[in-house]
């Protein structure tokens, strides 16, 4: 697992907070210095947690559970969508829905609907009806399939969420604390580092800086799958 190193986080912006007036006091232990009435945060620190953050989430990889990312700021979604699709995790990238964990049976009809008009429109079974009904039906489902496509094949609850900027995800963030959800979480000056179980201090806005951490995150959780399919290898072989 490949820590990005100091010069990388540097060429990628992490360590850009925001303006001064906008911070949040808790993230005093992660701050490095002001430099032109802009918080710059201790690149030390965000190596020394993406290190903890790293190792936990391998573990979880490797034990067989799911990690949500989150993360439907503009300049954060695609990148995000694509590292979360490389690993075969659930993502939301689009609208946090409110209710969307909390609430999951009625998620998991709308996804069930999805899927339905899906083999509809696959198998036939729509012949009878006009264009326009089948242009409908296809709408409804482009509609849904943007919002819930990143949770299409979850079954129950990830046992994490990954998020960029708890301040602008924080219903996500709710909805995980009441459900007990353990949260991953790049943290910018201005949010509450002691709202996320790993919290990895950084420039949440920049897109490169979001691309450097969610990459990481991504590859950690890859080597906890690798070695979760090496260890059933491995039992497979001895028992056969």
């Amino acid at each position: 697992m490949d820590i990005p190193t100091y010069k990388e986080l540097l060429d990628a912006g992490v360590h850009f907070g925001h303006l001064k007036r906008k911070w949040n006091p808790k993230m005093a232990p992660y701050i490095f210095m002001e430099h032109k009435g802009i918080h710059i945060i201790d690149l030390n620190q965000t190596i020394s947690s993406l290190e903890k953050a790293g190792k936990a989430l391998r573990s979880m990889a490797k034990s067989g559970r799911k990690i949500m990312f989150v993360a439907t700021k503009k300049q954060a979604k695609d990148m995000v969508a694509e590292q979360a699709r490389s690993v075969g995790m659930p993502y939301v990238t689009e609208r946090w829905l409110g209710g969307m964990m909390t609430n999951f049976s009625t998620i998991r009809r709308s996804i069930k609907k999805m899927n339905s008009i899906d083999r509809m429109l696959q198998d036939g079974s729509l012949t009878s009806v006009t264009k326009k009904e089948r242009l409908t039906l296809t709408r409804e489902r482009n509609k849904l399939e943007k919002v819930l496509g990143g949770i299409a094949n979850m079954n129950r609850l990830p046992a994490a969420m990954f998020i960029v900027d708890i301040h602008h995800e924080h219903i996500a963030l709710a909805e995980a604390h009441k459900l007990g959800i353990r949260t991953f979480a790049m943290v910018d000056t201005n949010s509450d580092p002691n709202l996320v179980d790993y919290a990895i201090p950084s420039n949440d806005d920049a897109s490169k800086s979001i691309e450097v951490i969610t990459r990481f995150a991504a590859a950690a959780i890859r080597e906890g799958l690798e070695e979760r399919n090496k260890a059933k290898s491995e039992a497979e072989a001895a028992s056969s």
